[in-house]
């Protein structure tokens, strides 16, 4: 980690310390499979997906046709799933132990929001390759959010904006991560 994040990190921590509002959390965790086409393999990636999570994913559809790829508009060619709460967590562990705990710093958005791959599902720990149902790789995406991002969702009364003084920083993430789930940022 570069020598700049970690006199940072001293006075992130202060802030979060000085008021329990400013600390982020670990809101969800989305773990996507894209196929392509085919629907027997979409079959069992969801099959994957399910094993991997314990929660029910989703078929996605094609935004638009791509012909050189053979997909058309409309048709599944993904599966998703999102995990809150403690499962998120959980995944979260299995999936860093995949990848080493180590991420790179340029998987970190400007919101604080966080990306990875893993290149095959058999480097998760728990997990036995099955000939009948193949290696697929797979993205994990982060939301962190503060308390109060609420107000920028709710339906019923006055949706608004969050302000960019109280919306997660890059750096704020990586603190978050390094702390909570014990991950190293490594540079380009």
């Amino acid at each position: 980690m570069s020598t700049g994040l970690a006199v940072d990190e001293e006075k992130i921590l202060s802030k979060w310390n000085s008021n329990p509002m400013l600390k982020p959390r670990i809101v969800k965790v989305t773990v996507n499979i894209s196929v392509g086409s085919e629907t027997e393999r979409l079959g069992k990636a969801i099959k994957v997906l399910e094993e991997l999570t314990g929660a029910k994913p989703v078929p996605r559809r094609a935004k638009r046709s791509i012909r050189d790829f053979g997909i058309r508009k409309g048709e599944n060619i993904a599966a998703i799933v999102t995990l809150r709460g403690g499962e998120a967590i959980d995944f979260l562990r299995k999936a860093f132990e995949a990848v080493g705990y180590r991420l790179k710093e340029s998987s970190f958005d400007d919101y604080g929001n966080v990306c990875f791959g893993i290149k095959e599902h058999i480097h998760i720990p728990g997990v036995k390759y099955d000939p009948e149902v193949g290696i697929f790789g797979m993205d994990v995406c982060i939301t962190i959010e503060r308390p109060g991002y609420r107000v920028m969702r709710r339906r019923r009364v006055r949706k608004r904006r969050v302000p960019r003084r109280h919306r997660v920083s890059k750096e704020e993430a990586m603190v978050l991560l390094k702390r909570e789930l014990g991950v190293e940022i490594v540079p380009e």
